[in-house]
């Protein structure tokens, strides 16, 4: 079988290295708030070229946290209003209505799943705040016209940058393009802890060390609780995972992009529709290769009969979720035909060739009669 994403494959690479970093964290008998811990924030506040980084417990509370903040700061208040695209999943939506704001829902282009950027501006209100981008799939969502938008119109752009880190638009890497931005080091991200990590980038210092404070109970020094917030740290242990990974990233993006493009030049059937290959190498990370067919179903098992796995990145839209039933109404089109025949497939920095060719074959021999 081959798999869609060997995480012990991809963390038996630097297994020594992630060994001795478990050792000196044990060793040290400090397991939160410790030098690990800030050891991660400096380094990927360099790779990133951003002047401030908060570890915290994962990616969801990356995003609650920095909407939590600019309810402190008031610069937003309950009610108000942020735009994210239709199609993200679903923590994106979480992490708004979590702070009692309503989330606005865009449209997403149907050639790259990212938010129609060119859709935007009609649904502005007096009561947006913010423009919450998605780089879905590990593809950079930007634009100059983006910000020009977002400052006429005196909005936040915050990034969810789950997906895509070490990605760059015109040179600068994403999560350091907006005004703050959430990243998820779930294992199974480009930059993977062994458990549940994130972390805030900004640049901006007040929002930073609001998102710190709010993040440990609202406290900046023990048993003295400013405000009101929540239990959200990055344990010193994931920290010092994420060092030694975080070192190989770049490298492993690329060997992501290797397979992507390899994917791009050989898949050919009609019946599937491919992502498009950026111009900009640096664009994209490729988290997932997502690929499109109205015979997905068939696809998928066809895959699976053969020894491959793949997987869904999302079977079901936030507007049609449960937990939404006030949506479940609304129509989005665009992003119910993307979640109706999209299917991932193996893609990952441990990847052989052999594996990639047999992916390949496989596609290209799919009927829809089988």
């Amino acid at each position: 079988m081959i798999k869609f994403l060997d995480l012990q494959k991809i963390n038996s690479q630097y297994r020594h290295e992630l060994k001795h970093a478990a050792e000196e964290v044990i060793d040290s008998g400090w397991y939160l708030l410790g030098e690990r811990q800030k050891q991660f924030e400096t380094n990927l506040a360099h790779f990133l070229d951003v002047k401030h980084v908060v570890g915290v417990g994962n990616g969801l509370d990356a995003l609650r946290l920095i909407l939590k903040a600019y309810l402190e700061m008031g610069f937003m208040e309950a009610g108000d209003e942020i735009i994210v695209p239709a199609n993200t999943y679903i923590a994106t939506i979480l992490a708004i209505t979590d702070n009692r704001l309503t989330p606005v829902l865009v449209e997403p282009d149907i050639k790259t799943c990212n938010l129609n950027l060119l859709q935007i501006e009609k649904h502005i209100t007096n009561r947006t705040r913010a423009i919450l981008i998605v780089h879905l799939y590990g593809r950079v969502c930007w634009s100059g016209e983006l910000e020009l938008l977002a400052k006429k119109h005196h909005l936040k752009l915050i990034e969810d940058n789950a997906q895509a880190i070490g990605a760059k638009w015109n040179g600068i890497r994403s999560g350091s393009l907006g005004d703050a931005a959430g990243n998820s080091f779930y294992p199974g991200k480009n930059l993977g802890a062994l458990g549940d990590a994130g972390a805030v980038t900004t640049n901006d210092p007040v929002l930073a060390e609001l998102v710190r404070t709010l993040g440990n109970y609202g406290s900046k020094q023990k048993y003295l609780n400013d405000l009101q917030g929540l239990n959200s740290r990055l344990d010193e242990i994931q920290a010092a995972f994420l060092n030694v990974k975080l070192k190989y990233l770049d490298q492993e993006n690329q060997i992501r992009r290797n397979v992507a493009k390899y994917y791009c030049d050989h898949i050919k059937n009609r019946l599937l529709i491919l992502p498009e290959f950026p111009q900009d190498n640096d664009n994209h990370v490729w988290h997932l290769f997502v690929i499109r067919t109205a015979f997905r179903n068939e696809l998928q098992a066809y895959l699976f009969e053969n020894g491959v796995q793949t997987l869904i990145h999302y079977p079901i839209p936030p507007h049609k979720q449960k937990a939404y039933f006030d949506w479940n109404h609304l129509s989005f089109p665009v992003t119910e035909k993307i979640h109706n025949e999209i299917l991932s497939i193996p893609i990952s920095p441990v990847m052989e060739i052999s594996e990639a060719e047999r992916v390949v074959l496989l596609l290209n021999e799919f009927s829809k009669s089988l």
